[in-house]
């Protein structure tokens, strides 16, 4: 789950990370209040969960309250367009007014988990305010990076080392070191997957301050991080997807071919893509329903792709252990006959009571392709689209 940028910085806050004054307005007029508390001169930052806003129009520094009334009248309410938002854009419901910084250096710091280590890692650059990923690409003698062991945690002289890594040495020393450890702590306490300050500001009075910051967390801790599960903000997420979640399908991810699928299983849900595309298709999401044992699963979960416009064909593949392909067939069934898919559907099953439910799909009478192999699968539902 994303937080917002102003949700961010009031959750770093907390623990110590040093950030701009300010707060979030959801009304022009509100805005122009916090511009003259911060003295005027401040920046209007349009709050929705991608980056370059600036290059779409959502940031805007103003010199006073009615300069920042009329900024936030512009933003708020706008459809935010990106590079990482597409052509659709991203509602913007509030503003961050925030105190305007006088920067002298702009760096990159963040923590998020590094999967071939199986630990949190911190990562570091002198070249902040820039796409991390670029930084990497082309200079990647510019990324520094510290693991944090749980078994001991971010220890003083990982710090000390990123710091002068970067540039942060003399009476900036410390405080970097602070920073680091207060973000790694936030990061930890809150179940992180990604805490990120792009840039980390020097200002020209010696200061270091998350000018901008992002963090996203684990969805699978979301039962003992319910606060911030409270300030999900559902409008920045594609309406399947939030569907699915509150349906109880927390692993439905929407692409952008037109082959829906439904899999039980992370592992043979990504084969299944794979096959799809090597047959000339494009799967239209990502579907894991687990071992989902309930025909009213089956059916939620078939009502979210059937609903997809894009979707132009079904792909049902099923290789049952602990679920049970009979009631994978019940299921499909039941949304074939409600007409929840009207498109045409592939069905592959194999695994436990197989025979059961092959039997439930043919004695259905309804539409249904079946398929004995995984590529005979996948081949029908492209030849499907016609």
């Amino acid at each position: 789950m994303k937080l917002h940028e102003y949700q961010a910085k009031e959750l770093l806050a907390r623990f110590g990370v040093p950030v701009p004054g300010g707060r979030v307005a959801t009304a022009a007029e509100e805005a122009a209040v916090i511009a003259e508390e911060l003295g005027g001169g401040c920046v209007v930052k349009a709050q929705a969960h991608t980056g370059g806003r600036g290059k779409g129009g959502g940031v805007k520094v103003v010199g006073s309250g009615d300069e920042a009334r009329e900024a936030a009248s512009e933003i708020i309410g706008m459809q935010l367009v990106t590079l990482q938002t597409g052509p659709a854009g991203l509602p913007v419901a509030s503003v961050l007014v925030e105190e305007l910084v006088e920067i002298e250096r702009e760096l990159y710091l963040s923590v998020t988990i590094d999967n071939a280590l199986g630990m949190p890692v911190v990562i570091a650059s002198a070249a902040g305010g820039m796409n991390i990923e670029e930084v990497a690409e082309e200079h990647p003698e510019q990324i520094h990076r510290a693991a944090v062991d749980p078994t001991v945690g971010f220890q003083p002289h990982q710090g000390r080392q990123l710091a002068f890594a970067v540039g942060l040495d003399g009476d900036l020393l410390r405080p970097a070191v602070a920073v680091m450890t207060a973000l790694v702590e936030a990061f930890e306490a809150s179940d992180g997957s990604l805490a990120e300050i792009n840039p980390l500001a020097v200002t020209k009075d010696g200061r270091l301050l998350a000018a901008d910051a992002k963090f996203s967390t684990d969805d699978n801790a979301d039962f003992r991080q319910q606060e911030l599960v409270a300030m999900r903000d559902t409008a920045q997420e594609d309406p399947r997807e939030v569907a699915a979640s509150e349906g109880g399908l927390g692993n439905y991810v929407k692409l952008e071919g037109n082959i829906g699928c439904l899999v039980n299983g992370a592992g043979l849900a990504m084969a299944t893509m794979d096959a799809i595309k090597f047959v000339g298709g494009e799967p239209a999401n990502f579907l894991d329903i687990g071992t989902a044992n309930s025909p009213e699963a089956v059916v939620a979960a078939l009502t979210i792709i059937g609903a997809d416009p894009d979707v132009e064909a079904v792909l049902i593949n099923i290789f049952g252990g602990l679920a049970r392909t009979d009631v994978i067939a019940e299921g499909v069934v039941q949304a074939k006959q409600q007409g929840l898919i009207d498109q045409p559907t592939v069905v592959r099953l194999a695994g436990t009571n197989v025979e059961e439910g092959l039997q439930i799909i043919d004695d259905s009478g309804l539409d249904i392709t079946r398929a004995d192999g995984f590529a005979e699968a996948a081949s029908k539902a492209v030849e499907a689209l016609g």
